[in-house]
């Protein structure tokens, strides 16, 4: 059977989900996009994006094919359901699979016989096993392998990046059964460049919290050297950029003000409690998740530091935070540094703006922040800015010609003269003196 004559169901509709959902109504599926936030439905329906990077006409291009939805009752239509909502953590800091299991209970009454069901979600060794095969066998009496199918293929979705690409990046697909692994390799070759099979859906979770794990420890290493340098007299961005020139056995990672967004503060916990619970606890994760939530504090000291000696204390001191969002050029703040730094400050009783071009505004702590726009004005009644995020669409030239002091966490000011700038990873000595 044809893509054309198929019918796909994406449950969520986020920065995973709307990708998918776009890519295989281009490859011809008719698809049916499931979300449980009637706003974004309506906006969807409307040809109009909710997703950073994806464009009006994207959606408007695909219309007569997609359609959004919070009836769940359209997945009897459809012969593969992905499931790509977020798996992020309860207050405890473990796993809260709450979105994956109240969208296998909606999903599971209308279920035909025969679909491929897929879970992007990242999530621990086991998950897809034990909250969807045991579901669907138990609930609608069927096989896996037989009466339907059942893989994992863990999302690698970089948001804000245009040169890795949903259909450009391989694709792991891990299958319950042989069976499942082979229907699962069909539906995505629709989709994607290369596939990557593996065998069974806990490899494929498993491959997805390495790659995540692999980098939070080396940002992590990263950062402590940062501390080093400063008390060494270095700067760290020179070293690592020094030992970057090394052509094989190197991979240079950077420090900044801690890390952020959906994947790289959570999806090492996941893999650290699934060890927990097999007796054998995974250090070296948990001392890299205390390094890194750590950072946030220390750019707050730095601020603390740099203030002091302008003969200034935290308190009252007006402080621009300069990006707010996790990483460059994309709009999402979840876990992002700058909120802890944000935090931290309010809590010296410093007078905060927050200022990034991407995020209008946004939610903490029950609470609705609005950002500013960076102008020569309000830059010049600072006294400091701290550049937290270096979105491209950032005038850092602006930043430095018109603030007072400026503490720089990502290297975003390399190369630009002038200024009264300190950086993350070097000593603060050897400012120049205050203007005026």
């Amino acid at each position: 059977m044809e893509t054309r004559d198929r019918t796909a169901a994406v449950i969520g509709l986020g920065y995973v989900g709307l990708p998918l959902a776009l890519a295989l109504a281009k490859a011809g599926y008719r698809v049916l996009g499931l979300d449980v936030d009637g706003k974004k439905i309506d906006r969807l329906n409307a040809g109009r994006s909710t997703v950073i990077g994806i464009g009006d006409d994207e959606i408007r291009s695909v219309l007569d094919r997609f359609t959004a939805t919070g009836d769940y009752a359209a997945i009897s239509r459809a012969d593969a359901v992905v499931i790509c909502v977020p798996t992020p953590l309860t207050p405890e800091r473990e796993p809260d699979l709450t979105y994956i299991r109240s969208a296998v209970a909606a999903m599971l009454p209308h279920l035909k016989r025969g679909v491929l069901i897929a879970l992007e979600s990242t999530t621990y060794p086991g998950t897809t096993d034990e909250l969807i095969r045991r579901a669907v066998e138990e609930t609608r009496g069927w096989r896996v392998g037989e009466d339907f199918h059942l893989c994992h293929s863990p999302e690698r979705i970089d948001p804000g990046n245009r040169v890795h690409r949903l259909d450009n990046s391989p694709k792991i697909v891990g299958g319950a059964t042989s069976a499942c692994l082979e229907a699962g390799l069909r539906f995505y070759r629709a989709i994607v460049q290369e596939v990557v099979p593996v065998s069974s859906t806990a490899a494929a979770e498993a491959a997805k919290l390495f790659e995540n794990t692999f980098r939070s420890v080396n940002i992590a290493l990263a950062n402590e050297f940062a501390l080093l340098c400063e008390k060494l007299g270095l700067s760290v961005w020179e070293v690592i950029g020094a030992a970057a020139t090394k052509p094989f056995g190197f991979l240079p990672f950077w420090p900044g003000p801690g890390i952020g967004g959906h994947c790289i503060p959570i999806d090492p916990l996941y893999l650290n409690w699934a060890a927990r619970r097999h007796g054998r606890p995974m250090k070296l994760i948990e001392l890299a998740d205390e390094v890194n939530r750590r950072m946030p504090m220390h750019v707050v000291e730095r601020a603390a530091d740099l203030l002091n000696r302008e003969g200034k204390p935290v308190r009252g001191a007006r402080i621009a935070l300069i990006g707010i969002a996790y990483k460059p050029d994309v709009d999402d703040v979840r876990e992002s540094p700058a909120l802890d730094v944000l935090d931290e400050l309010a809590a010296r009783q410093a007078d905060v703006v927050c200022c990034d071009p991407l995020v209008p505004s946004f939610r903490h702590r029950g609470r609705t922040y609005r950002t500013e726009e960076l102008t020569p004005g309000l830059l010049q009644g600072l006294d400091l800015a701290v550049i937290l995020t270096n979105h491209s669409a950032i005038d850092v030239r602006l930043v430095v010609e018109h603030a007072p002091l400026v503490l720089d966490t990502r290297n975003a000011l390399a190369g630009i003269p002038g200024g009264r700038i300190a950086r993350l990873g070097e000593p603060a000595l050897g400012l120049p003196a205050a203007r005026g």
